[in-house]
């Protein structure tokens, strides 16, 4: 993905505008794996095999790359430690923990209508 070097004005923020910078983070950050690697984390901090086994079904690359685009967009921070073989920890940043709020609401909504849901599914798929 080519990153738009934007400057911080209001169309940036703009999720209308197919050139904001809200929109390129809200498309990275808007995958299901980028939520599930946000609650597993929670207020923990967790070494990449910890958090692979965290969430079933997630491959190894998908985790890679998902750690970096948090990392990148400043949700998620990485620490090296000086070890051998190296140690290396996830835990979330101020605007992961941030996020993280609005991906439990997502969750709770989810418990909540569940059940909804798949009664629509049923009917729609008869």
């Amino acid at each position: 993905m080519v990153t738009k070097q934007l400057k911080g004005t209001p169309d940036d923020a703009d999720l209308t505008r197919a050139d904001s910078l809200a929109r390129e983070i809200f498309s990275d950050v808007a995958n299901k794996w980028a939520f599930l690697i946000i609650e597993s984390l929670g207020e923990r901090t967790l070494r990449f095999s910890e958090l692979r086994n965290e969430i079933e079904g997630i491959s190894h690359k998908m985790l890679t790359q998902n750690l970096r685009m948090l990392e990148r967009n400043g949700l998620v921070e990485r620490t090296v430690h000086p070890t051998v073989p190296p140690r290396v920890e996830y835990t979330l940043t101020e605007p992961g923990r941030g996020l993280r709020a609005t991906v439990d609401g997502m969750c709770a909504w989810t418990h909540r209508y569940l059940g909804h849901i798949e009664a629509s599914r049923s009917r729609f798929d008869t």
